[in-house]
């Protein structure tokens, strides 16, 4: 509605008041005059008055004729009979004070009025959060904020460690900028494109930055805030997201968390008559009927694309699904090189040494290690970020806090000491085993009563049978020095038994690397894509027999890779305890004494081979 035509409504409440105390004044001044009431009494003996109207406190009467003194209607407040015959008795004036009521009979009005006024304005602005334009005054309007240039100031220079995706993008940045010449060849820009990674990995950050390439509107809502409790609210709010695009086009949609609308129709038991699925229903049938010529495109983020609608993923939708994955090694350093700009560094800080000990981190991760290296440094009162703050960093993100209230006794302390170095001297005395960073016996996390750091020396995408028999020793190391030194085992080890089990069972089942059952694959990928160590529902597809030999086939394994760790400690004894001695005194080993202890280790042929 025009603000020319809006009404007022506080100037309507002033202007009614503003009559009732006109009238009010008017009746009070013009037509009855207050009088003595002792002027009352002479008119009365004299028999000027005509009639009265008798109140609790008031008299009010007519006078006959025209009146006396230019007076026609009065009024007066009575007195008690008795005084006022002992004034009439000594010739005294007396009159009856007539209090003035208006102001308070004003305010019997206006007072409720105003309250109730201002409980309404209360309640409209609860349910009109937004303006005069949102709320329950327009349910079914998109919630969808707009980033223009003058807001979007990311672009690609901001984003890096995900060339590949870019580079797709790339495309959608052309077109917006120049859709005739883009489709000169009779080609067209995809309908939609879905962007799929896990959590961290920079896809809202891509979208953002391909608006701030492009310089076009930038629609950004999440999936969430299209369902809502009134069924019907989420298809509307499609339908005026989309219309608000397309006035604005060039414009780019963006719809983060996709899973949240887009969930499989019918799965996990739901009818189809939700609000969920009439909302996807209603991104369908925009989709279908979306012109990628009107200069609006389609993207949109999930981390879940396995229980999204296949109707949403088919050709004509969806067309393109582009993956931002984690980054390898140069992909992390190149994003430390854009969030070590933000820090002030010293010269021992080397971006490629920070992205080899970081494997799996992704842009988020990153970020986050930058930004506490910068505050321990600060904490410590540093001038500038060093190297042993990455490095403590690192620790802290992935061990845990240093927990160093935490006191073991004497024996406790000595069973973690070779616990940790048996996994380390293991790692040392292996060929391809991962580079060992640093060994401590300071508490760490929620459970952590040590740790042993190791570091790839490169991003690796296969692993032989042989590679994996050595992780597995590895893994096997602490359980094995405890066997070599005490003669007894610990509780210290579940952690490692359980990565060492998983590992075994997954080169029986997944792998076939196992001679007794052949190149069988028994299972399949059981956790959620995109999201590894969360377990999916499957049935078992072979028999009784089998998974026996499969139980059998995985303790083997795991044996083995204990007797080939104990293998190798007994031959590294005297080292191994020499070393523990050490340990237990510094409390930690760094790089130069891993250095040290690597050329003192005995590998090759003496060890013993894996049966």
């Amino acid at each position: 509605m025009d603000k020319k035509t809006q009404i007022n409504f506080w100037y309507v409440i002033i202007a009614v008041f503003g009559i009732l105390l006109i009238q009010n004044l008017y009746s009070q001044y013009t037509k009855v005059e207050p009088i003595p009431y002792s002027r009352f009494h002479t008119w009365l003996d004299e028999g000027k008055i005509a009639e009265i109207a008798i109140t609790e406190n008031h008299i009010y009467g007519t006078l006959k004729g025209d009146g006396s003194d230019g007076v026609k209607n009065f009024v007066t407040t009575r007195v008690e009979p008795e005084l006022a015959e002992k004034l009439d008795a000594h010739n005294v004036t007396y009159t009856g004070v007539i209090q003035s009521t208006w102001i308070r009979d004003l305010l019997s009005w206006l007072l409720p009025m105003a309250i109730f006024f201002g409980i309404w304005l209360f309640i409209i602005r609860r349910m009109n959060p937004g303006g005069v334009s949102g709320g329950l005054m327009s349910i079914g309007k998109s919630r969808a904020k707009v980033f223009v240039e003058t807001e979007t100031k990311v672009t690609f220079a901001d984003v890096a460690g995900v060339d590949e995706a870019k580079e797709e993008l790339m495309e959608i940045i052309n077109f917006l900028k120049d859709s005739a010449g883009y489709s000169r060849l009779g080609g067209r820009v995809p309908k939609g494109i879905l962007l799929v990674g896990p959590p961290g990995t920079g896809k809202t950050l891509l979208a953002r930055a391909v608006a701030g390439e492009a310089n076009v509107p930038f629609f950004s809502i999440s999936g969430s805030e299209f369902v809502e409790m009134f069924v019907g609210v989420g298809a509307a709010r499609v339908r005026d997201l989309f219309e608000q695009a397309r006035q604005m086009a060039p414009a780019i949609i963006f719809i983060d968390e996709l899973d949240s609308l887009g969930r499989a129709r019918g799965a996990y038991g739901l009818g189809g008559h939700d609000e969920k699925e009439q909302t996807l229903n209603q991104l369908l049938a925009e989709l279908d009927g979306f012109d990628p010529k009107s200069g609006v495109v389609l993207l949109a983020a999930t981390n879940r694309p396995e229980i999204l609608d296949p109707a949403l993923l088919r050709a004509g939708r969806f067309d393109r699904q582009v993956l931002v994955d984690r980054p390898d090694k140069l992909g992390r350093e190149q994003i430390l090189a854009v969030h070590l700009k933000k820090v002030r560094l010293n010269t021992d800080v080397k971006p490629e040494q920070i992205a080899a000990l970081t494997p799996g981190f992704t842009g988020a991760d990153l970020a986050n290690l930058v930004n506490e290296a910068a505050l321990l440094a600060t904490r410590r009162g540093g001038k500038s970020v060093t190297m042993d703050d990455f490095n403590n960093a690192i620790e802290r993100v992935v061990a845990g806090l240093e927990k160093r209230n935490r006191l073991l006794n004497p024996e406790e302390r000595r069973v973690v000491a070779f616990h940790e170095l048996g996994h380390a001297m293991v790692a040392l005395a292996l060929p391809g085993a991962d580079e060992v960073h640093k060994i401590s016996i300071i508490p760490r996390g929620i459970g952590a009563l040590g740790y042993t750091i190791q570091r790839p020396t490169e991003d690796r995408f296969l692993m032989t049978r042989a590679e994996l028999e050595n992780k597995m020793a590895v893994l096997m190391g602490g359980r094995a020095a405890e066997r070599v030194v005490f003669n007894e085992i610990s509780t210290g080890a579940t952690d490692d038994l359980a990565k060492a089990t998983d590992l075994a069972r997954a080169m029986v089942l997944r792998y076939g690397m196992s001679d007794a059952l052949g190149n069988v694959a028994y299972d399949r990928e059981r956790s959620a894509f995109l999201q590894p160590g969360v377990p999916m529902p499957q049935s078992r597809d072979y028999s009784e027999e089998t998974a026996n030999e499969i139980d059998g086939a995985v303790r083997t394994l795991v044996d083995h890779a204990l007797e080939r760790a104990v293998g190798i400690l007994k031959v590294n004894r005297a080292l191994l305890d020499r070393t523990a001695t050490k340990l237990l005194e510094a409390e930690t080993l760094n790089e130069p004494d891993i250095e040290a202890l690597k050329r003192e280790v005995i590998t090759g042929s003496e060890l013993p081979a894996m049966a």
